[in-house]
């Protein structure tokens, strides 16, 4: 069964002490309309029959196996970092609890505070167990897609201290928010055809199309799925455009608001508190 033609705008929230997954409607002035789903233990969705509205949403995946996340895949930020693109996708994970909700506070360690960083992404959200997946058929193993920020601590980044490993340094909990919803097939039909920006307190830092990516999504799930499951149920973090704080020489103080945006769609939008 194709999960995703089951839905059009996945979302989860809760209602008294209950977690229920939804349908988005509608979307106005900080109130989600939606239609409750429930879900079969094959992983489809339903709807109930209920309509209803809400004031937040939670992140759209409970739980996650891993975020597969790559690093250097846009040209423009290859290029501000002056780096040689590799013959493969530079490719780190993160674990499920970094995961946070859209509009979620990230709460920072003292230890990564110092040069905190954003990374506005595109995510792709795997639908289905896929190992040695090819190109073609690469798209038919997406649940669907989300906006989320690669939230870094590059103190722990930098290779004089670090080795060269970015696992760490990106791996603490709530570093990954995305959401609001999870956008099946039939709302984004190119993944290569998106538009989105990321804003630091209402300054746009980062803005690009997906078409300045290195590596396709296509291309991103056969590298990852060689030889390898690729489990239902992972993102895959896409890589990030030009403008990161680093190279701007300008990191995230306490206090500052986050928001992605994946134009005609939706935002995150996340508040940084120190500990």
């Amino acid at each position: 069964m194709d999960i995703a033609a089951t839905f059009t705008k996945l979302v989860r929230y809760s209602e008294g002490d209950q977690i229920y997954y939804g349908d988005l409607l509608e979307s106005t002035a900080g109130k989600y309309t939606v239609a409750r789903l429930s879900k079969s233990p094959s992983g489809s969705f339903t709807r109930t029959g209920k309509e209803e509205v809400v004031e937040k949403l939670l992140c759209p995946l409970e739980a996650t196996p891993i975020i597969q996340c790559v690093g250097l895949n846009y040209r423009k930020h290859a290029t501000e970092a002056k780096l040689t693109v590799p013959k493969y996708p530079v490719v780190f994970t993160k674990p499920s609890d970094a995961l946070a909700g859209p509009f979620d506070q990230i709460s920072v360690h003292p230890d990564a505070q110092e040069k905190l960083d954003y990374e506005g992404e595109l995510c792709v959200i795997i639908g289905q167990d896929g190992k040695n997946v090819s190109e073609a058929d690469a798209l038919n193993y997406v649940l669907g897609y989300s906006i989320g920020n690669d939230v870094s601590a590059r103190n722990y980044q930098l290779p004089d201290v670090s080795g060269g490993q970015f696992c760490y340094a990106k791996s603490f909990d709530r570093f990954a928010p995305l959401g609001p919803a999870i956008w099946s097939s039939k709302v984004v039909g190119d993944p290569q055809a998106l538009t989105y920006k990321t804003k630091v307190n209402g300054e746009v830092v980062q803005e690009t199309g997906t078409s300045d990516m290195i590596w396709t999504v296509r291309q991103l799930i056969h590298h990852l799925s060689r030889g390898t499951t690729l489990r239902k149920g992972t993102v895959i973090m896409t890589g990030t455009p030009s403008g990161v704080g680093f190279f701007r020489n300008k990191f995230l103080k306490n206090g500052d608001v986050v928001e992605v945006e994946l134009d005609g769609l939706g935002s995150i939008v996340n508040s940084i508190a120190f500990e």
